[in-house]
């Protein structure tokens, strides 16, 4: 029997969708929605209620409701999040900071920009990159971004032109405070990841163990709403990045073609839904059933962890434990049958099952 949960995602919405993306896809709300519900793993009770801010509008969720939040993500946004002579900029940066010191026990995801201005809140620093990345990309993971995807390439949908250099974070990278989750040739820094502390040097770290995750990639994007926005924004891109896309065939077609040579960019699979959506669902507790390299029975406390994914811990134990019940009557049964007809095979007789 399982019991349902709410996960409770606070959305920090740091930019706008428009034009024929907009039309299509709704805004960031829309998107995020439909991610979450999207990639919700089977045969869990779970309902997922998203509350939007509007950051640009300082919007901002009240300190004494933080904590019930399980997770935070800063989405996307055309503004530059070194800008600090953009007000919204420096109280979201203030409300990051407070966010990872004093509610520890709320998770925080930050994508694209979200990823520069948490690194920043984490003491990084962002910069012109002086290139842009577009379209699926791969990312070379390090030993500990292997190990929490389970993947040595992670290909996340990009479009970006800044990045947290990997030199201002030189100390916490040094202390271990903070790990790289990946690189690529024009952006080193592809991610980072701040556990919760451990009593141990040797532990092995989990999903369920990261209290801050940044992505420089999009996982909530669709090849549909970047081919929109490389569309929308052609002109800011220069003609070597579209073509990069786009491939020498060009974007004057929607449906994917079968033969994609010289197709670019576009249509290479990524992994946003798939390997980074379990990683999310892992952070606050909730295990897919159908990753048979989980032991949800094994799990134990993490310190630091709230209650609330502790509980979620116990759903999936007792998933995990109605599933091997079931399995093991399966295999009782099948045995039992087999036996018997080899038993009716001796005395003569054919079994008719």
């Amino acid at each position: 029997m399982t019991h349902s949960r709410t996960i409770r995602v606070g959305l920090l919405v740091c930019g706008t969708l428009s034009g024929p993306v907009e039309a299509v896809h709704g805004g960031y709300y829309e998107v995020y929605s439909h991610y979450w519900n999207s990639t919700t793993p089977q045969n869990c009770d779970i309902k997922v209620v998203i509350d939007s801010y509007s950051i640009k509008k300082m919007e901002f969720p009240d300190e004494e409701r933080l904590d019930e939040y399980d997770i935070f993500m800063v989405t996307g946004s055309a503004t530059s999040a070194y800008d600090d002579t953009i007000p919204w900029i420096r109280e979201l940066l203030a409300f990051l900071k407070g966010l990872i010191n004093n509610h520890p026990n709320v998770k925080l995801c930050g994508i694209c920009f979200g990823h520069q201005i948490v690194c920043r809140a984490l003491g990084g620093e962002c910069e012109p990159n002086g290139q842009w990345e577009i379209g699926p990309t791969s990312v070379n993971l390090s030993d500990v971004g292997r190990s929490i995807f389970r993947v040595d390439q992670l290909t996340l949908q990009q479009i970006h032109s800044d990045h947290v250099p990997v030199e201002s974070f030189s100390k916490q990278f040094a202390s271990g405070e903070i790990q790289l989750v990946g690189s690529t040739g024009p952006t080193n820094n592809q991610g980072v990841i701040k556990f919760y502390p451990s009593s141990s040097i040797d532990a092995i770290r989990t999903p369920r163990d990261i209290q801050v995750l940044t992505l420089q990639g999009h996982p909530e994007f669709s090849e549909s709403i970047i081919t929109g926005l490389v569309r929308q924004r052609a002109d800011a891109f220069g003609p070597s990045t579209a073509t990069d896309y786009w491939g020498h065939k060009g974007g004057d077609y929607e449906d994917e073609p079968v033969d994609k040579e010289g197709t670019g960019r576009r249509w290479q699979k990524t992994d946003g839904l798939d390997i980074v959506s379990q990683v999310l669902w892992k952070m606050l507790g909730v295990a897919p059933p159908t990753d048979a390299n989980d032991e949800p029975g094994n799990e134990e406390h993490i310190d630091g962890m709230s209650g609330k994914t502790e509980a979620v811990s116990s759903i999936s134990r007792a998933e995990s434990n109605r599933r091997f019940l079931s399995g093991t009557q399966w295999i009782l049964s099948q045995c039992f049958i087999h036996v018997s007809n080899l038993f009716w095979k001796l005395i003569g007789v054919v079994p008719k099952w």
